[in-house]
């Protein structure tokens, strides 16, 4: 008798559990790309720990930007929040077009340049060739593909710079800076704002007379065409993420500065901008 209607109850408690498991809505899962260029990786995890609190499950795969943009094509990721136009990424935006579509504008006041500590007595582009021993001839870059590296082997051509430029990271260009400016060093490197190296460092970016590198750019969020469709509450999400300068640049100082991991420190930085997180969660999406 006990036996039975330990059976009894056992296949009732299993019954319920699977019911209030079949029940809920299961976990919505977004893949973003991302390069290891400071911005991008503040936007990044902004963006998935509010994804996360939106319920949903964020994997982050990092790569070059060349594959992050054939994965988006191909919808192998979901996202890639760091987008610059209308220069840096002109080329790949129209490479994949029809494939990819723009989501939102997250920030607008970036800029592309060379730039070097300000203590070296330059100003322009055009100055370069005349202190290229001091230089070793060498522009320090960042990652092969990447469209300021692309747009900086024009600016060596048309300005005839007698520079190689030397491929590299973002982490191992801003060592190299580092190791410069301890030094007294001249040093020259492919360099954009927003960036925490502009606030460690006095450093000026040479004015570009050619406009090569062209104005001020917006970094953008971009996802693969029909992701808008597949999930308009996500897509509405990340087109409402908006930050401004001050905003920009505290989340990336203590980013960098940071002894714990990226969730734990965009968390901590979350929590004095509540208003500004909940203005991006949308309260009605179209369609649903």
């Amino acid at each position: 008798m006990m036996s039975k209607l330990r059976n009894s109850l056992f296949m009732v408690l299993s019954f319920l559990l699977l019911l209030s498991c079949s029940s809920g809505e299961p976990t919505k899962k977004i893949k973003i790309g991302y390069t290891n260029w400071a911005d991008c990786i503040a936007i990044t995890y902004l963006a998935k720990s509010v994804l996360v609190d939106q319920g949903y499950d964020v994997d982050l795969l990092n790569a070059d930007v060349a594959p992050i943009f054939a994965s988006l094509s191909s919808k192998k990721i979901d996202l890639f929040l760091d987008v610059w136009l209308p220069v840096t990424h002109n080329d790949y935006m129209n490479r994949y077009a029809g494939k990819i579509e723009m989501l939102g504008t997250i920030y607008d006041e970036a800029y592309v340049g060379l730039v070097v500590p300000a203590y070296v007595p330059i100003n322009t582009i055009d100055e370069l060739n005349a202190h290229k021993e001091r230089f070793d001839s060498k522009i320090v870059g960042i990652d092969a593909g990447s469209g300021t590296m692309k747009i900086t082997e024009e600016v060596i051509a048309a300005y005839g710079l007698d520079f190689n430029l030397l491929t590299s990271s973002g982490s191992a260009m801003t060592a190299s800076l580092k190791r410069a400016v301890d030094d007294k060093k001249w040093i020259v490197f492919t360099g954009w704002t927003p960036h925490w190296m502009f606030e460690r460092y006095k450093l000026k970016m040479l004015k570009d007379t050619k406009n090569l590198y062209g104005k001020a750019e917006s970094i953008n969020a971009i996802t693969w065409t029909g992701f808008q469709t597949k999930d308009p509450f996500a897509a509405k999400l990340i087109s409402n993420i908006r930050l401004n300068n001050e905003e920009m640049a505290s989340l990336m100082a203590v980013l960098e500065v940071s002894k714990t991991s990226e969730e734990e420190t965009v968390k901590e930085w979350m929590k004095g901008r509540t208003a500004l997180i909940e203005s991006w969660i949308p309260t009605t999406v179209q369609g649903e």
